[in-house]
């Protein structure tokens, strides 16, 4: 097929439409029968001629006939085209943003470790783990361990401290047996009253 029947062929299909594609769009819609580099001259050549309106949104390119060419369209008609134009080119950059996410999250990935290196570090991690329980078992076996010297210091304090809590005890029961002499009640009121608690109720033994 010539040059310009391609010409006229891509700009019916375009006017037919009466819509925005892009290079592959109409390469693919009319079946491949031309090569891109022919669609991309076809379509240059009819920018250039005013017939159709070339549009850039980032890398990509799209066409469409130049509303000229068809009868005055009415408002709506117009309106509904601009927000149809509108829509493709937000889906567009859309697209163009989950590309870059997914070059970033690509990037990311290349930084990551590979399978190779995670299973080295996995092997290390493995045979650090018997090392660390045998300290850990060490640390366990010493700790209930006391030398003799505090253990007999500790007996001492706790022998020292029996003792004057004996004394004061003692010292404690002799003056509330000198009140029981005149008191009228029992010895447990008499606790209960002055807010005495013996031994029982704090459950604490004798040393």
């Amino acid at each position: 097929m010539s040059k310009n029947n391609a010409t006229k062929q891509i700009f019916d299909y375009l006017k037919d439409q009466n819509r925005p594609y892009s290079v592959i769009d109409i390469h693919n819609n009319l079946h491949k029968e031309h090569g891109k580099t022919v669609v991309i001259k076809a379509l240059e050549l009819l920018v250039s001629e005013g017939k159709v309106i070339e549009k850039t949104y980032g890398k990509q390119k799209i066409y469409f006939v130049d509303q000229n060419e068809f009868p005055k369209s009415d408002n709506a008609d117009l309106q509904k085209m601009e927000a149809e134009i509108n829509n493709l080119s937000h889906t567009l950059n859309e697209i163009q943003q989950q590309i870059k996410n997914a070059e970033n999250e690509l990037n990311t990935l290349d930084k990551s470790l590979t399978t190779e290196e995670a299973e080295t570090e996995l092997s290390a991690l493995k045979n650090e783990i018997p090392r660390l329980k045998s300290k850990l078992q060490g640390l366990e076996s010493n700790a209930g361990r006391v030398k003799p010297e505090e253990k007999d210091k500790l007996y001492e304090t706790r022998k020292k401290y029996c003792k004057e809590w004996q004394k004061r005890k003692r010292l404690a029961n002799d003056i509330l047996d000198a009140i029981l002499e005149g008191y009228p009640k029992t010895k447990k009121h008499l606790l209960e009253e002055i807010g005495i608690e013996g031994d029982g109720d704090l459950k604490v033994f004798s040393c």
